[in-house]
């Protein structure tokens, strides 16, 4: 009946129903004349797409993969912020006139350190904010920030940056970036000291 969610249809095709295949960089002034917002672009993936948001007049962009769910193996936005920042230099794009943001993947305050070193004005968290809430609520949601806040303000302390403008891309490596090889030290107390979980059949 009218009103009732179709349910028949997977994940892909219902969020897919809502992207309008027209859209195009002819469609940006008329974004911009309906609204005194200002406009973001939201998806930028390479470092030509940030210079054409800069040039068209937005006031700035999202670097972001959506999560990793519409393009499958597509780059995340923190890889792709070294890029989008030295086009948008080479452009002549100025930090108060376009606003870099990076969307996705963030998880601790050592994340959003990174990505304000590599040059993001902000960051947008996902699936931490859904996480904290459907737990525990606006409570949650509060410990959430307060716990990044509280990380990243330890990670500045320990950089020897007492500010964010002291934070610069001399604070992080980039040289393995794209290689997506992450070394991580073994928790030895998860993988040798405590007793594993059992299913309650085997008890």
């Amino acid at each position: 009946s009218e009103g009732e969610v179709d349910r028949s249809q997977g994940a892909t095709r219902a969020i897919s129903s809502y992207i309008d295949p027209g859209l195009c960089w002819d469609d940006v002034p008329w974004l911009k004349r309906i609204t005194k917002m200002k406009v973001l672009l939201k998806g930028v993936q390479c470092g030509e797409d940030a210079v054409a948001a800069y040039k068209a007049g937005l006031a700035g962009c999202v670097l972001s993969n959506h999560g990793g769910r519409q393009l499958d193996t597509c780059r995340p936005g923190i890889e792709v912020l070294p890029e989008v920042m030295e086009a948008l230099k080479e452009a002549g794009a100025k930090k108060e006139d376009f606003a870099v943001f990076v969307d996705g993947g963030i998880r601790r305050g050592a994340d959003i350190f990174k990505a304000v070193a590599l040059g993001a004005q902000a960051i947008g968290v996902g699936r931490p904010v859904l996480y904290s809430l459907a737990s525990y609520g606006q409570n949650g949601i509060v410990r959430m920030v307060h716990m990044l806040q509280d990380e990243l303000q330890m990670v500045m302390r320990l950089s020897g940056t007492p500010n964010v403008a002291s934070i610069t891309d001399k604070h992080v490596l980039t040289t393995n970036l794209a290689d997506h090889i992450v070394p991580l030290p073994i928790d030895n107390l998860t993988a040798g000291t405590y007793q594993a979980l059992e299913p309650a059949a085997k008890l």
